[in-house]
């Protein structure tokens, strides 16, 4: 049984998506906007295209409206004047996320937190900061970095922290500091009813009712637009050391990777390349790795303890049949060697001109990272596609970028059943359909063979509970449509 069987096996899990509103109420909450927010509204048909989806081959469907909110009060407004009208409201970030969470499938108005990015307290001593939700990553570290701190999570994309905890997002030091479910202390959210919801305190525990806080973190904008986070920092580390090791095959570095893990080695970063995309990577970001798999691989800690951990890595390479592990630590090349790995997605568009790169994820148990990689190496090969693939192997996460024309019909539909048999084989090894792009609408027909049916009744349950007009981002996670 395919996995589009299975999750049309009981029929639609919740109930159908709302209706597109009117003209009539579209219009009613334009000039609501207008008169409340003036130029901070735009209807401008560049800008609703630029907050539509781009980044995959699911259609662009532009908002009606953008407004651009300046803090937590207009956010406020906005739901209200949008609730009185049942009109849609999707939020958006920078619009970095892959499976269509800032389309707007049934119109309706883009709230753009772009403005709201002031860090509102640092807590050294407490190792945590309260920031806006339009704050990125790159802004934020660039606050801290005279305090002796930093925020950890590295997507790649400079997105901004309320999207990285609205699509719990992780990147490639989540081996070591977490996922955003772990760094995310608390939120605020305004709920469908433009009332704002606290969802815990700075303590850095706490057993006081249901856990709100990570509902919220990974549920894209379903249940209410986050309007405030309070994260946790770490300590810059006092020495740095990262490299480049080659491997004979990609399935040797996989279990080297293991190895690494199990043994208890505090790997910061451990980022896998195929040999296709150091190809692409040596053109593009013009560097000279060898053209075999390859791990990118960073520790932080003391001085002594770096280099002792980078020296047993070098072992267990070798016993894998890699290396050598040339490591380094000054900045300045270990941030070329990461700057091309995150580099990587536009180094892929480069090996076929013409074609639109997908990018897409799964996550499997580490003992079974091996596998999972070699088996999808093999159907590639078998599909005659180019997909060059990338991975946060360190927490079994690997990703394709799959270099696909999309004007050419049987090459689309080659490319739809590989990803289809990658996720059936990591559902199969108790893996997950996503280990970091989040469902939007590209992988809500993953759900149901993932989870079970009475899991999604659950959510659906929540989010008719928290949304019963359906107008929070709908027709993403676990509406039908």
């Amino acid at each position: 049984m395919t996995l589009s069987t299975l999750a049309g096996a009981a029929g639609p899990a919740v109930a159908p998506p709302p209706p597109r509103p009117d003209q009539a109420a579209v219009e009613a909450v334009l000039t609501a906007l207008r008169d409340t927010f003036g130029e901070l509204v735009t209807t401008a048909a560049a800008t609703r295209e630029q907050h539509a989806n781009s980044a995959s081959w699911i259609v662009a469907q532009p908002p009606d409206a953008v407004v651009f909110p300046q803090c937590t009060a207009d956010v406020q407004k906005i739901v209200r004047i949008c609730a009185a009208h049942r009109v849609p409201i999707v939020p958006f970030g920078t619009g970095t996320s892959l499976e269509g969470q800032i389309n707007a499938p049934f119109g309706g108005v883009s709230v753009d937190t772009r403005d709201m990015n002031r860090v509102l307290a640092v807590h050294a001593d407490d190792l945590d900061v309260v920031v806006e939700p339009g704050v990125t990553r790159k802004q934020l570290n660039e606050h801290l970095r005279d305090q002796g701190l930093f925020f950890p999570l590295d997507p790649g994309a400079d997105a901004a922290l309320g999207g990285m905890a609205a699509t719990r997002c992780s990147g490639t030091n989540a081996v070591r500091y977490g996922t955003m479910k772990d760094v995310t202390l608390a939120l605020k959210a305004v709920l469908a009813n433009g009332e704002l919801m606290t969802t815990a305190r700075r303590a850095k525990k706490s057993s006081a009712g249901y856990d709100l806080t990570r509902l919220f973190v990974g549920s894209e904008g379903t249940l209410g637009i986050i309007t405030e986070l309070t994260l946790k920092l770490h300590g810059i580390p006092e020495a740095i050391a990262g490299g480049v090791c080659p491997f004979p095959t990609v399935e040797a570095a996989c279990k080297a990777v293991i190895a690494t893990i199990q043994i208890g080695i505090p790997v910061a970063r451990i980022e896998l390349m195929d040999a296709l995309q150091v190809k692409a990577v040596n053109a593009y970001s013009r560097l000279s790795l060898p053209e075999t798999p390859v791990l990118f691989v960073e520790f932080h800690g003391s001085p002594a303890s770096v280099a002792e951990q980078s020296e047993h890595f070098g072992e267990i390479a070798a016993e894998h049949g890699g290396g050598p592990f040339d490591w380094a630590t000054l900045p300045e090349e270990r941030s070329r060697l990461w700057q091309a790995r995150h580099d990587a997605y536009w180094a892929a568009n480069a090996l076929r001109r013409g074609a639109k790169a997908i990018a897409s994820d799964v996550c499997v148990p580490i003992s079974r990272l091996a596998e999972c990689v070699t088996a999808t190496q093999a159907d590639i090969a078998a599909s005659g596609l180019v997909a060059p693939i990338v991975g946060h192997v360190g927490d079994g996460n690997f990703h394709l970028a799959l270099m696909v024309d999309t004007e050419d019909r049987d090459e689309v539909v080659r490319a739809e059943a590989l990803l289809e048999r990658m996720v059936e084989r990591a559902l199969a090894m108790d893996g997950t359909c996503t280990g970091e792009h989040g469902i939007g609408q590209g992988k809500m027909k993953y759900l149901k063979a993932e989870l079970g049916a009475p899991a999604l009744a659950v959510m659906a349950a929540v989010k008719a509970a928290l949304d019963p007009a359906g107008i929070m981002n709908p027709g993403k996670i676990v509406a039908a449509g």
